[in-house]
């Protein structure tokens, strides 16, 4: 059964877990984070020291106190763009085809090879 938040895709996301990013549009437009979790199907990931929200928690035993906590909220995959580790610009992904079958993502202003670091 289909979420609330849950779209139909059957494509993979261009962002990688541990990719930098760049945010380019809203309260945090111009800032660079490393992505710490994506989510495919909602077409949204999380990425660190970005899109601050305020949880209000009860007291539990891991954390007795409660309180209102802050932490990373999803932000959409439109709105970063991923920077290539060899030309440190911001840029939009290729992918290339190995001798071997494997597929690779590349720079497209450079055309270097991006591994998520």
């Amino acid at each position: 059964m289909k979420k609330k938040n849950e779209k139909h895709t059957n494509h993979a996301l261009f962002v990688r877990k541990n990719d930098t990013v760049l945010i380019l549009s809203g309260e945090n437009g111009g800032k660079q984070g490393k992505v710490l979790k994506v989510y495919p199907k909602q077409n949204r990931l999380i990425v660190e020291g970005i899109n601050f929200v305020k949880r209000h928690t009860k007291p539990t035993q891991k954390n007795p106190k409660g309180g209102i906590v802050e932490k990373e909220g999803p932000v959409n995959a439109s709105n970063v763009m991923v920077v290539c580790g060899k030309c440190g610009q911001p840029t939009r992904i290729g992918t290339k085809i190995m001798n071997d079958g494997e597929r690779i993502r590349m720079c497209k202003k450079c055309g270097e090879m991006i591994e998520a670091a």
